[in-house]
Parts: C-alpha cells; sequence; structure tokens
C-alpha cells in the first residue's frame, strides 16, 4: 500500500511535469528520492517502536500529500509558464519532511498514549494560549479574519495546533467525569438532559468558541472547536441529549455572529447569492472566488480534464484554501469522490482504533482525533460546496500550508501510537497461547481502577513448569495466580480449556471481576478453600489443617466433566474399586489430581453420568445446596455411593 501511495504522488508530479514542460523538472528524482525516504523511514520506525500499528493510516497519508504536492506544482507551472514566479510545491515539499520527522520523533519518544492523560489542563492552557495569539500584537489579519501570527518572518497558524491541545484536554476532562454527565439529570420528552451545573464544560467552550468567532472572524475554527467538543463528549456519555443540546448552541452562536459580525454577514451574502452579479463583483468580501471555483468544477465534468490541464491560476487560492476545486478540475467528479474515500478511510481506521482500545482516555482522544480530521473536511468541502458558508480553514494534508501540515503528520502520529495500544496482544492468556512446554508472555502492571500503568513489565510464566506468575513491577509480592477452574456460566462468562495432556491451561476474562480476590492470596493456607478443592478432607465440616491442591475462583463449582471423563463420589467409603476405563476411550485433555490424606478414605471412582458440573461439598454449599451433595441449581442429584467394593458403572 505504501508503494502505492508513492506511485500516486510521484506519477502525479511527472504527468504534470510532462503536460506542462514537456519533460520532467531537473530535481524531479532528487525530489521523489526524497519523498520515498520520508516514508519508507517512518514505516521502518513504526515496525521498530510500533510494530501493531495500523497498516493503512500512513499509506493514506502519504497519498494525501502527494496528490496535494503535484497539484500544488500544477499551479506553480502555470504561473511560471505565464512568466511569473511561483515556487509553492518546493517548500511544501520540506515543510512535508519537516512534519514526518516531527511524527517520527513523537512516535519513538511517546511510548505509550496513556502518558497524554497527565497533561490535561496542560493542554487546555496551551490551546488557549495559542488561540489567543492571533489577537496579540503579533497577530495579522488577512482578508478579514485574525487567525495568523507572524514569528521571524514566519507566518504561523497556532488554530491547527489548538485542536490536537483541546483533543487531549476533552478527552482527559471526560474519561473523568463521563459518569457524572451520562447518568445525572432529570428526563425531558424522552431525553436525558444534564443538571445544570453539569452544563459548566460545554458553556465554557462555547463561550470561546463564540469570542473566537467575534474577535477573530473566524468561522471555521469556531465551528470546529465547539463540533469537536460536542462529538467527544457524545462518545463519553452516549447521551443523545448533548447532540441536541450542542446543535441549539450552535445555531444560537450563528444566528448571533450574523447580526453582529460584518465578516460573517459577508460570507453569507456569498453564499446566499453566489451568482448575483453585484455580489459578484464585490471586492472584498463577494463571491468572486466561489463562483470561479464552481466553474472550475463544471470544467472538469465527470472524469476531468487531466493533470497538467485546466485554468487552475483562474481561481483564487487554488492552491490552499480552494484546492479541491484545482482537483475537481483535473480529475473530475470520479477523482474526487476517490479522494473523499481516502478521507473516509482514514477516519474509518480512527474510529476503529477508538472502538479497539482497551483504556477511556486511549478511546476519547483517536475518537476525537478521527473526528476532527472529519469536521474539518466536511467544513471545507462543504464550503466550498455551498453545503454551508465559506471558512477559513484547509483540507488536511492536500492544501499548501505549513501549519496545516504539520498538524495533521501530528495528529497521524497519535493515532499510529494509540492504534499500536489497540491491536498489540493482550497480556492475559488467551485460547490456543499455552502450549505444552510453556510459553512467557509479558504483562504491565495494573492501577487500583484496574486500567494497565506504564512501565517496564516483566515476564509472566504460563504452562506445566509453574502455578505462579511472575510479579511485575508495581504489582504485589505474591503476582497473579494462574487457575485451573472457574465460575459457573450463569455468573461469570470467563472459560477454562484444557489446553494440552500435561494439565496446562488457561483463562479468559470477559467480567470485571476476573481474577479479584486470587491476586497476592496464599493458596496453600488452610483457609484459601473454595468450590472445586479435590482434596477429600474438604468434605467434612472441620478440614483438619489438610491443604488444598488445587485454587480455584471463589465459590465457583467445578467445571462439568466430560462424558467418558472419570468424576469423584463425594461419599466416602471404606475401599476403592477402580472401573478399568474402556479401551476406545480418549485420554483426558487435563486431570487435577487429588491428594489422600490418612484421615480420609480415599473416594470411589465411576463414570460420568451427566455433563453437570459437581458442586463443592463443603460446610456451607457454595451453590445453594444442602449438605446431602444435591444443589440448588443442579437438575440431576447426586445418587449415593455404591456398597464398597462394587463398580456404580
Amino acid at each position: 500500500m505504501l508503494l502505492l501511495a508513492f506511485a500516486l504522488g510521484i506519477g502525479a508530479y511527472a504527468t504534470v511535469s510532462m503536460r506542462v514542460d514537456g519533460s520532467l523538472p531537473g530535481d524531479f528524482y532528487l525530489q521523489s528520492a526524497g519523498i520515498i525516504v520520508l516514508g519508507l523511514g517512518m514505516h521502518l520506525v513504526l515496525r521498530w517502536r510500533a510494530p501493531y500499528a495500523d497498516q493503512v493510516i500512513l499509506p493514506i497519508a502519504v497519498a494525501l500529500n502527494g496528490i496535494g504536492l503535484a497539484a500544488i506544482y500544477r499551479y506553480d507551472a502555470t504561473k511560471i509558464a505565464a512568466g511569473g514566479e511561483s515556487d509553492l510545491a518546493a517548500g511544501q515539499l520540506a515543510l512535508s519532511g519537516v512534519a514526518v520527522i516531527l511524527a517520527v520523533v513523537l512516535v519513538v519518544w511517546l511510548r505509550d498514549h496513556r502518558a497524554l492523560r497527565g497533561l490535561t489542563y496542560t493542554a487546555m492552557v496551551v490551546g488557549l494560549v495559542l488561540v489567543m495569539l492571533p489577537l496579540t500584537p503579533i497577530g495579522t489579519e488577512v482578508y478579514g479574519a485574525r487567525i495568523w501570527i507572524n514569528v521571524a518572518g514566519f507566518s504561523f497558524q497556532p488554530a491547527e495546533i489548538a485542536k490536537i491541545a483541546f483533543a487531549i484536554f476533552f478527552a482527559g476532562y471526560l474519561v473523568t467525569n463521563r459518569d457524572t454527565l451520562a447518568l445525572a439529570g432529570p428526563k425531558v420528552l424522552g431525553l436525558q438532559l444534564p443538571r445544570l451545573r453539569d452544563l459548566g464544560p460545554i458553556m465554557l467552550v462555547w463561550v470561546a468558541s463564540l469570542a473566537i468567532l467575534v474577535f477573530e472572524n473566524d468561522f471555521g475554527t469556531s465551528l470546529l472547536f465547539f463540533g469537536l467538543f460536542v462529538v467527544v463528549l457524545y462518545i463519553a456519555t452516549e447521551r443523545v441529549s448533548w447532540i441536541v443540546i450542542g446543535l441549539g448552541l450552535l445555531a444560537a452562536g450563528a444566528t448571533f455572529a450574523i447580526l453582529t459580525v460584518s465578516h460573517i454577514q459577508q460570507r453569507m451574502e456569498g453564499w446566499l447569492h453566489t451568482f448575483d452579479q453585484t455580489v459578484y463583483d464585490k471586492d472584498p468580501g463577494g463571491s468572486f472566488q466561489l463562483a470561479q471555483g464552481w466553474f472550475s468544477l463544471a470544467n472538469g465534468g465527470l472524469f476531468g480534464t487531466g493533470w497538467g490541464a485546466g485554468y487552475p491560476q483562474l481561481v483564487p487560492f487554488s492552491y490552499s484554501d480552494f484546492i479541491y476545486t484545482a482537483l475537481g478540475e483535473q480529475l473530475g467528479l470520479t477523482g474526487l469522490l476517490a479522494i473523499l474515500a481516502l478521507y473516509l478511510v482514514l477516519v474509518e481506521r480512527g474510529l476503529r482504533t477508538a472502538i479497539g482500545v482497551r483504556d477511556g482516555f486511549g478511546k476519547l482522544l483517536a475518537g476525537g482525533l478521527a473526528f476532527a480530521i472529519a469536521i474539518q473536511v466536511f467544513v471545507v468541502v462543504g464550503g466550498i460546496t455551498r453545503l454551508i458558508p465559506l471558512t477559513g480553514l484547509t483540507l488536511p494534508f492536500l492544501a499548501q500550508g505549513g501549519s496545516s501540515v504539520l498538524a495533521n503528520w501530528i495528529i497521524v502520529a497519535l493515532l499510529l501510537r494509540v492504534s499500536d495500544a489497540a491491536r498489540r496482544p493482550s497480556a492475559l492468556p488467551v485460547r490456543g497461547q499455552v502450549a505444552a512446554g510453556g510459553i512467557v508472555h509479558h504483562v504491565e502492571t495494573v492501577d487500583a481502577v484496574g486500567e494497565p500503568d506504564v512501565g517496564k513489565a516483566s515476564p509472566i510464566v504460563v504452562g506445566p513448569g509453574g502455578r505462579r506468575a511472575q510479579a511485575a513491577e508495581g504489582a504485589d509480592e505474591q503476582g497473579t495466580e494462574l487457575v485451573p477452574v472457574i465460575g459457573d456460566s450463569e455468573n461469570s462468562s470467563d472459560e477454562i480449556r484444557d489446553d494440552d495432556a500435561t494439565g496446562a491451561v488457561a483463562v479468559d476474562h470477559a467480567t470485571a471481576g476476573g481474577l479479584a480476590g486470587h491476586d497476592g492470596a496464599d493458596p496453600d493456607s488452610a483457609d484459601h478453600n473454595s468450590a472445586g478443592h479435590d482434596s477429600a478432607d474438604h468434605n467434612s465440616a472441620d478440614h483438619d489443617g489438610a491443604e488444598p491442591t488445587e485454587s480455584t475462583l471463589d465459590g465457583a463449582p467445578d467445571p462439568a466433566p466430560a462424558a467418558d471423563e472419570p468424576v469423584a463420589s463425594t461419599t466416602p467409603v471404606p475401599s476403592i474399586t477402580p472401573v478399568p476405563r474402556p479401551p476406545s476411550a480418549p485420554t483426558p485433555s487435563a486431570s487435577v489430581p487429588s491428594t489422600p490424606t490418612p484421615s480420609t478414605p480415599t473416594p470411589s471412582v465411576r463414570p460420568a453420568t451427566d455433563a453437570s458440573p459437581a458442586p463443592a461439598s463443603d460446610t456451607a454449599n457454595p451453590d445453594g445446596g444442602d449438605d446431602t451433595g444435591t444443589s440448588s441449581t443442579d437438575d440431576h442429584p447426586r445418587p449415593p455411593a455404591g456398597p464398597p467394593g462394587r463398580s456404580d458403572a
């Protein structure tokens, strides 16, 4: 896929040059080699530092970046052919290289995305400072919008970085307070509304977005920030009422801006009356740019004029804000749909990462970053196609601009890091991982709320060679005990499987309890009893200090034996008469040995007549049965054992 991405970008670059100049540019091979080195370099770093990262995100980003470079070079070639000078493509390639290098550094430095959760309120402060920078003396106003700053001769749009900081803040804040926002509040007309005091965060973000809209005349950034917060809030709480409230506040803010902000009024007039001659001729604030973009799209038709053809120079800013129209003219509607499909897949992979990651912060962060790209694409394409008024945002990866490409490659790096955690195999044993010779897995330390902490993990040994896991750094001294028996299917969704004939077992933890109560417990102590102890002396009221041979989950009955597997009777008899196993019967895959003691007679052995589990015969039956061996949940009471010396078969 990465090779195909290289082919799309470099092939488009070569086609434009051949169409306009009739030959390849002098630095074609050098620039192509630079693109390949950057892409392959990041790929190799991912295989080294994030081997389980999503394998689709990087090729899509490289393909979009390459297509954008070709479209920008097409504008340069047209200007140069007309006798002018333009070197935007070379500058964009250099900025893309810096952005990719920064993304590589972020992937190497950020070993675990959960470390960003500690920067929740720091990210909030950074985001607010970045948003307010254009209002300071270093800010500049361009075409009515004050969204740029100039530092040492370089212009920068701080809102592009602010959206990443706000995504981190929203994820960290909502993962902590989502229960309060989701569960409390009255229910009105079928909607679970929040309490008034819980409306504080969304009102604060709404006021900040409205301030951006009023003082900076930036409708796109205001819509992006507020929409990002509402979407992350919905992901955290799963309450439709927040979407309704968000849309209501958005409509109220937009109405206020239309009535009071002149720049927004001009955008609305150009949106509603694009082809009105008076509005078309108005400068500034007219609809000339929007109308020219529509003419360009119409000229492209269904399949476009081809790379290097068309008239992108007739559309103002066809290399940045209106690059979508330049691509539509050269590639047609078919090409535009293909580009939108790439964005759709990129957003889908981000949302799939949010679904797969195990921690709440990672879910909200990945979901927020994915929706940030989706909202930005919607705002730009919707403005050009007159679905909504025009904004000052640019298409991610395609449009010319250093701050935009830098921010979007940082988003790619964060999504790759979170996807590595989402796709990485769990540290707990799963089906098929335990073999006859044992296998070594790595585990992480677990904090009080059940989420893995960031830290170096030590190996956990599973198999016939050891009964207990080696403790990881920060875990308790006893480690985590692996057990062969679990609760019944009505009370637990855990599963137990015999893995081989040596008795190695693995447990799938599907409940919140997991192995709760067994970490750090001493299986050799006399009071560490549970249903499923196979020692016969657990059938009496006092255990005579006998030690259990195996430990199981508290209160859980033994697993059901196979139809041809011998089970132990719960009634002691003076002697034992084993029943020979039929020659054709298969060898059981796993067995739990019984340890007879001198004070307790050895139980008789009989074939199993049904597959119902045998409850533990302790003083008090954990399943609610009585002392006679009849369980309240067992439809087949156990028959009494036969006389000594006779088989019950």
